[in-house]
């Protein structure tokens, strides 16, 4: 049965979940296009003879390591049919923490994760240079200046982010990787007599590549060598899937190709939140994308402390959806209305109720919704009011909140278009586009959302 590579979280959560795939080295925000015509990468003519060689069997008799707007990428090197099966990895060639000295397992604790615990064996493999069996591999590896995570931004570079929930994932994810990076200290101190200092940065961009590229396994989490050459695109349905029994893993053609064409994979179906955090780079049109924001009591309300108190007894911490806003009940995630007379798509009934339970104005109100939770499924304030107004007047503060969180984006936007910062600087220019991109997908997303809420509220009027 072959093992799908699940939907990532974020780093502090991967510590414990499996990832799915991140590309070796994809420009940000270009134009997902196909390049028909091969542009050869001569730095990576024995990588699959190499790796071909390591694993006993063919790896693929199907794809050529080129160039691409994308950076390194792979090609048909033949005509492709959907259907066939242009991969396979065994699993003898691909990196697991199992590839860690004993020796080293034994200085690590229990709480460190498979991503701490795989950015060691690249920084031991690396520090070993040629004298590593997985040299090729390693010195194909992105360097620090081609990565884009936000984890790298500097602090004005951020502030263009600021009013996306990415800025403060970023800033946790930051933190996650200090508190393991001073976990696995007596890892690197017992490795400086042999390698010399590895850094807090060096144990960065290891985690980042690790977290940017594993594929979840039923060993935790594999680097696939070869497989992160693929390039993504959202709406392909070729994915990287492992087979136990087969002790490999494959990807299968979703589509027909050409000679010389560009074959693309799908790593999931991500954000661009997520892909900016996580992989480093966003697409101009993402139609997964979707927007993380807070909904707070105003702590002017005179029934702030009992509101609050109902809605954390009754409203459930969010899971999946929500990864970094403090895990609170007033944290939410809506994702694009495809129609303004969707029923409740993209609204999540948790929010509009979370909303009824904020325009109450009374105690009796607030009373009165927990008696009819209590005789009915014991979920607070899930069914409309009965006074229509009272019900309209809910959905309004929802809009009212989507109106001003557009407006941020749209301030932020027009202050990336009038800076006068110089983009002439290759990577400010890339994390700007970076910028807009998830910006632009977040207003669309709450554009969306209000008219949904605008069609809500005329239909009831």
């Amino acid at each position: 049965m072959p093992f799908r590579a699940r939907t990532p979280t974020l780093y502090r959560s991967l510590q414990t979940l499996f990832n799915t795939h991140h590309s070796l080295n994809f420009s940000s925000s270009l134009p997902l296009k196909v390049s028909r015509h091969l542009v050869h990468d001569c730095d990576c003519d024995g990588f699959l003879p190499w790796l071909e060689r390591k694993a006993g069997s063919t790896i693929s008799s199907s794809l050529s390591i080129g160039k691409s707007s994308y950076g390194r990428s792979l090609f048909a090197s033949k005509t492709i049919q959907t259907g066939d099966c242009i991969l396979k990895v065994p699993y003898n060639v691909q990196i697991t923490a199992d590839n860690l000295p004993p020796e080293i397992t034994s200085l690590i604790s229990e709480e460190v994760g498979y991503i701490a615990k795989l950015a060691i064996v690249i920084l031991i493999e690396k520090k070993l240079g040629q004298g590593s069996d997985w040299d090729p591999y390693i010195s194909c590896l992105p360097q620090p200046r081609d990565v884009h995570n936000t984890i790298f931004w500097n602090e004005n570079e951020l502030e263009m982010i600021r009013q996306s929930s990415v800025y403060q994932e970023t800033i946790n994810q930051k933190s996650q990787i200090e508190k393991d990076f001073l976990a696995v200290r007596p890892v690197f101190e017992c490795l400086h007599q042999s390698f010399g200092v590895i850094t807090y940065k060096d144990f960065m961009h290891a985690c980042t590549q690790v977290g940017s590229r594993a594929w979840g396994s039923t060993k935790g989490l594999s680097l696939i060598p070869f497989a992160d050459f693929f390039n993504h695109d959202g709406v392909s349905e070729s994915i990287v899937m492992s087979d136990d029994d087969k002790q490999c893993s494959e990807v299968i053609a979703d589509r027909d190709y050409a000679p010389g064409e560009q074959v693309l994979i799908r790593y999931g179906k991500f954000s661009n939140a997520t892909l900016i955090l996580d992989f480093g780079f966003t697409v101009p049109y993402n139609t997964y994308d979707q927007v993380q924001f807070q909904f707070d009591i105003p702590k002017h309300d005179p029934l702030h402390g009992m509101k609050l108190e109902l809605l954390q007894r009754y409203f459930v911490l969010p899971t999946e959806d929500v990864k970094s806003l403090e895990h609170s009940v007033n944290s939410f995630t809506i994702k694009e209305v495809k129609s303004a007379r969707g029923k409740g798509k993209g609204i999540p009934q948790s929010l509009r109720a979370f909303a009824r339970v904020l325009s109450c104005t009374t105690p009796q109100e607030l009373n009165d919704l927990v008696n009819e939770a209590a005789h009915a499924d014991g979920r607070l304030a899930r069914r409309p009011f009965q006074d229509i107004n009272r019900e309209i007047q809910a959905h309004l503060m929802l809009s009212s909140l989507f109106a001003r969180l557009i407006e941020e984006r749209n301030a932020a936007i027009l202050s990336l278009d009038s800076s006068n910062s110089p983009s002439s600087c290759e990577r400010l220019a890339v994390r700007r586009s970076m910028a807009r991109d998830l910006l632009v997908g977040e207003i669309r997303v709450l554009k969306s959302a209000s008219a949904w809420l605008e069609n809500y509220c005329d239909l009831h009027l």
